[in-house]
């Protein structure tokens, strides 16, 4: 049976795809198919910083790095010192330890003491972080400045067993994890006074015409505040009646619940792994005729024996003789006269009985031959 999904809907068992084609293709009424602002878009009114770090992690049974680490054991000779204890370099062993670079971005709507979590990569030669946690690691951004720091144990969500060279059992990778709650704002962004004034609305599916309807519907609501600047990004004016922490707030709010009918280029999808077929509203079939038809080869083989003759001295031959059948089904043809949409194409591709891997391969036969209207993307 054909999979298809429509809409995140897939097409229940024992229905035929034109069918169920048919009855989720049906016009819709523009209430229906309208959608909030806040579910096609995301809210561009922050700033936000990458953060980086060079820390350690303790606390690892044997599979941290190794002595020819060397910024790991000079590293941890420098924090035992930090701490008033003195160790020779040369005798110290880090197993339990192992060198990690700590990751997170920072968002200006984080205040002091806020938490957020971070990322640990490992840079040495350790076999696994599990069971590790991080030790204080100041965290900064691309100008040098501390904004937070980061410490706690640190989840990896797997597991690495190791017995010896040949019995290994992983399970999922052990080398980066995250520690949940791990990082602290000591250094909050400052806002940009203009970015007090301005929002940006990013599209997850960047379309113009989409683009266009959600600065006409804010403009319809609050007056000329917005603009689409290509189409994936509308610029709003925050009027200075609501520039307020708690009016802005509310402006924004009100803005994600305004509720428009977004458009979108016609696109077919196909994952030719699983035989899934999506295909948007627009999708249309300029007149074409399809023909469908298979042929099927059998190829085989006898062994053929040749004796020599008596007292000739001759050695017997074993030989094959091939035999090739091929069963060539009459081409069944469908022609679309006009330009049509999917369903009916749907309902011509289960009057022959095509199955999902016929329905790609047509499907991509219409696009070279340019009757397939929409674009065609191969998973």
């Amino acid at each position: 049976m054909i999979t298809a999904l429509y809409h995140n809907l897939v097409v229940p068992a024992g229905l035929s795809l034109a069918l169920f084609l048919v009855s989720v293709l049906m016009p819709m009424s523009s209430d229906a198919a309208k959608v909030r602002i806040k579910d096609i878009c995301s809210f561009q009114d922050k700033q936000e910083i990458d953060l980086i770090g060079y820390g350690l992690i303790i606390g690892l049974d044997g599979t941290g790095d190794g002595s020819g680490t060397q910024f790991t054991v000079q590293s941890m000779t420098n924090l035992m010192e930090r701490l008033g204890v003195t160790v020779d370099q040369k005798k110290l062993k880090v197993k339990n330890v192992a060198a990690v670079m700590v990751t997170a971005r920072l968002s200006s709507q984080q205040t002091v003491g806020a938490y957020f979590d971070v990322t640990v990569s490992s840079i040495g030669d350790a076999s696994s972080l599990q069971g590790g946690t991080l030790i204080l690691t100041p965290l900064s951004g691309a100008d040098g400045v501390v904004r937070a720091t980061a410490q706690g144990a640190v989840s990896i969500g797997g597991f690495n067993v190791q017995v010896d060279d040949a019995n290994r059992i992983v399970n999922n990778y052990t080398l980066v994890g995250r520690v949940p709650g791990g990082g602290k704002v000591t250094n909050p962004i400052s806002p940009d006074p203009e970015s007090i004034h301005e929002i940006y609305l990013s599209l997850f599916n960047p379309d113009m015409t989409t683009s266009h309807r959600i600065a006409q519907a804010i403009n319809i609501k609050y007056g000329l505040a917005a603009y689409p600047v290509d189409g994936g990004s509308i610029k709003i004016m925050v009027p200075d009646s609501l520039s307020h922490p708690t009016l802005r707030s509310r402006f924004i709010s009100d803005i994600g619940h305004l509720r428009i009918v977004p458009d979108g280029p016609a696109r077919v999808v196909i994952n030719e792994k699983t035989g899934t077929i999506v295909a948007g509203q627009h999708v249309t079939i300029a007149p074409v005729a399809i023909a469908h038809g298979t042929i099927t080869v059998n190829i085989s083989s006898q062994p053929v024996i040749s004796q020599p003759e008596p007292f000739s001295q001759g050695e017997t031959v074993i030989s094959q003789l091939p035999s090739i059948n091929v069963n060539d089904e009459n081409a069944r043809v469908v022609n679309l006269k006009e330009a049509v949409y999917l369903k009916h194409v749907a309902a011509a591709l289960n009057q022959i009985g095509a199955t999902p891997r016929d329905i790609i391969a047509i499907f991509q036969a219409m696009k070279q031959a340019g009757a397939l209207r929409a674009e065609l993307v191969i998973l």
